[in-house]
């Protein structure tokens, strides 16, 4: 093989980035990471399918991935939606559609003897694992933390025999409450974030306690 000097195509090409800035980059890593996130689930579900996997080790990564991808959804921005971002890449995965856009819980708890309950319980513990990831990536902006707490309130409020003034219930609300006096674009500051985030780990720690007292 003869080799040959570089070429003045060969040194722009070895220099061209698919982003010029932390926010392109940030963009561009927010994409990779929800294609990873599809691909991760539809894998899932067929090794699932075929019993490849056991259950338990089903229902823990179905619950990750879940939490994972309402977190990549979000980050698409308002003007795309998950569906348009699959065409977009020619994704063919309609187990993770079914997984993640329809049914939003593990197919080992919908199927379980615990019926309702184990959806509910389910989809609890996925919100507030949601919610807390969200503050630990740093998305402090009202608009993006707002409905994860509903949510999450939502989710609770379907924990059924629970007392009126159920704590990990009152911290929720008392953050909504604050939430909602702020505008859309506005961001909670690093104080905020802090103690909304002990909130969320004090409220899911009450959660799994109650959830004891009721076995």
């Amino acid at each position: 093989m003869t080799s040959r000097w570089p070429t003045a195509l060969d040194q722009s090409l070895s220099t061209i980035d698919l982003y010029e800035s932390h926010t392109e980059r940030k963009h561009y890593d927010n994409r990779a990471n929800l294609y990873a996130i599809i691909m991760a689930t539809e894998h899932l579900e067929r090794a699932y399918a075929q019993d490849c996997v056991t259950n338990a080790e089903y229902t823990t990564e179905c619950n990750k991935l879940i939490s994972q991808f309402k977190i990549a959804e979000s980050a698409l921005g308002k003007n795309e939606s998950t569906e348009s971002f699959m065409k977009n890449y020619q994704m063919d995965c309609p187990r993770a559609v079914n997984r993640l856009l329809i049914m939003g819980v593990p197919e080992s708890l919908r199927s379980s003897d615990d019926g309702d309950r184990a959806l509910t319980v389910a989809t609890t513990v996925a919100n507030f694992i949601t919610a807390m990831d969200v503050l630990k990536l740093e998305q402090l902006d009202v608009d993006v933390l707002l409905p994860h707490l509903i949510d999450l309130r939502n989710s609770l409020v379907q924990i059924s025999g629970t007392p009126k003034d159920w704590g990990p219930m009152q911290k929720v609300e008392n953050w909504l409450v604050k939430l909602n006096f702020m505008r859309a674009h506005d961001r909670i500051d690093e104080n905020d974030s802090r103690q909304l985030y002990l909130d969320l780990d004090s409220a899911y720690s009450e959660f799994n306690q109650y959830l004891k007292t009721k076995r």
